[in-house]
């Protein structure tokens, strides 16, 4: 029988062995989710909140046993890992609570002897492919707001996060979800792709890698269904002259080295005006030295490991080149003894020095590493941070909301923030441009891209 095992970073032991699913099993799973589907679009969308919201409480009433499982399935310290949960409530009762007027009948002006309205219909069902980093926010971003829509859900975790998928239905099975509504599968790549060529699924939300974000466009090519693509990030940060100086590099330096850099929106470049730049590094230095770097079940850590080594060895080719090319590295790596080439344990990094041209600067990192390059005004901040086949989020810090605004019309990015960084408003449209990806999940906007428009015109007889 084939299994997926989760190797765990925080000793390579196996923490998780799960059978995948046979094709059998998948076919099963779809037509239970498209029977029930039928029946779960026809339930009244204040029944479908009403599960969501009893779903999210026994969640998050889980949420000790959730924080030690995902500290050994992906390495995250045990002291933040339970904010993820909290994260996952917020967004879901968000959406539940954004429902009713996202999804209304969009009623026209009156026309005599005529009846319009536009109704938003759900797609079917709905492949949710969540990756391991944040595997419940992720997850709850396309997951909730989908079933929310009328849509069923099929659920493929990572291999890394496998306990994830079956925490999630479970809540939902608990919370009154009809069966087969919202199912979780656990399969490997080709399987992943034969399950989006296939009839009864409807549209597909994916976030991962560009390459991950590739295989699924290629596999569902010709289908004419509905995709959604959040993909990587290399996120820049402008620190103007007339920034708060404390308050930005504490800022930076969370987005940068929270979860260990393994973020798509961290802050992976930062381009500080010339007037602040010795400060901020210093400032900054003297802050990322204060990680401690070690066992993720250790409550003292606050930096954990990599997923893996090779994750780790990527980071650390990067910053090698770049010191190579003439980068300065601000941080002794014996300074955290847990540090050790070969293994996942990586000490953060800052460079300075850095340019454009440099690996460091231009590739996705995903480490807890970050570049700082000094600029003379917003113009040339704003070529630099424009300067990536990436656009997912864009920090500014600054005074002068009127000057953060006119730059970040010009920013090419999906977010612009003001004075933070890292963060999600469920509120808010979530998208990417360029190989961040395409369409849009949560905030009213979302709604749209999992349903379609049916247009009713009833001429009224007399």
């Amino acid at each position: 029988m084939n299994k997926l095992q989760c190797i765990s970073p925080v000793d390579n032991s196996v923490y998780v062995e799960r059978a995948l699913a046979s094709e059998n099993e998948i076919d099963s799973a779809l037509d239970a989710a498209a029977g029930a589907q039928r029946a779960w679009r026809c339930t009244p969308l204040a029944e479908r909140s009403a599960i969501v919201r009893r779903a999210t409480e026994l969640f998050t009433g889980r949420r000790e046993k959730l924080a030690e499982e995902l500290c050994w399935m992906m390495g995250r310290p045990i002291r933040y890992a339970g904010g993820e949960i909290l994260g996952f409530a917020e967004r879901a009762n968000t959406m539940a609570e954004i429902a009713g007027a996202a999804l209304a009948d969009i009623r026209l002006p009156d026309k005599t002897g005529f009846t319009r309205f536009i109704r938003r219909e759900p797609l079917g069902i709905s492949l949710v492919i969540a990756p391991w980093n944040y595997p419940y926010l992720t997850a709850v971003n396309a997951a909730v707001p989908a079933l929310l829509a009328g849509n069923a859900v099929l659920l493929k975790h990572s291999a890394q996060t496998p306990l994830c998928a079956e925490r999630m239905v479970e809540a939902f099975a608990e919370a009154g979800l009809p069966q087969g509504v919202f199912q979780f599968l656990h399969l490997d790549h080709g399987a992943t792709e034969r399950l989006i060529r296939a009839a009864e699924i409807n549209h597909i939300a994916f976030t991962g890698s560009v390459a991950g974000g590739a295989m699924v466009e290629r596999a569902a090519a010709g289908r004419f269904i509905h995709v959604g693509l959040e993909l990587g990030g290399k996120d820049p940060a402008y620190v103007r002259a007339d920034a708060d100086l404390e308050h930005a590099v504490a800022t930076v330096v969370d987005g940068a080295y929270f979860n260990s850099g393994q973020s798509c929106c961290a802050i992976e470049r930062v381009y500080v005006h010339e007037r602040l730049f010795d400060e901020f590094v210093a400032r900054a230095v003297e802050l990322v030295r204060q990680y401690r770097l070690g066992r993720p079940d250790d409550p003292a850590t606050t930096l954990g490991p990599l997923v893996r080594a090779e994750a780790a060895d990527f980071v650390r080719a990067q910053v090698d080149e770049a010191v190579a090319a003439g980068a300065t590295a601000h941080i002794d790596a014996s300074e955290f003894p847990m540090d050790r080439r070969g293994t996942q344990y990586l000490a953060p990094q800052l460079l300075t020095n850095v340019h454009g041209g440099m690996r460091v600067m231009r590739e996705e990192s995903f480490g807890p590493v970050v570049g700082v390059q000094n600029v003379r005004d917003d113009g040339e901040a704003l070529e630099l941070m424009n300067d990536s086949e990436f656009g997912l989020t864009a920090a500014i810090f600054s005074r002068d909301e009127q000057a953060a605004l006119a730059l970040g019309d010009r920013l090419e990015t999906g977010t612009v923030f003001l004075n933070r960084c890292d963060y999600l408003d469920p509120a808010l449209a979530w998208t990417g441009v360029k190989n961040s990806g395409r369409g849009c999940s949560l905030s009213g906007v979302g709604f749209e891209h999992l349903t379609r428009p049916k247009s009713f015109h009833f001429k009224v007889q007399p």
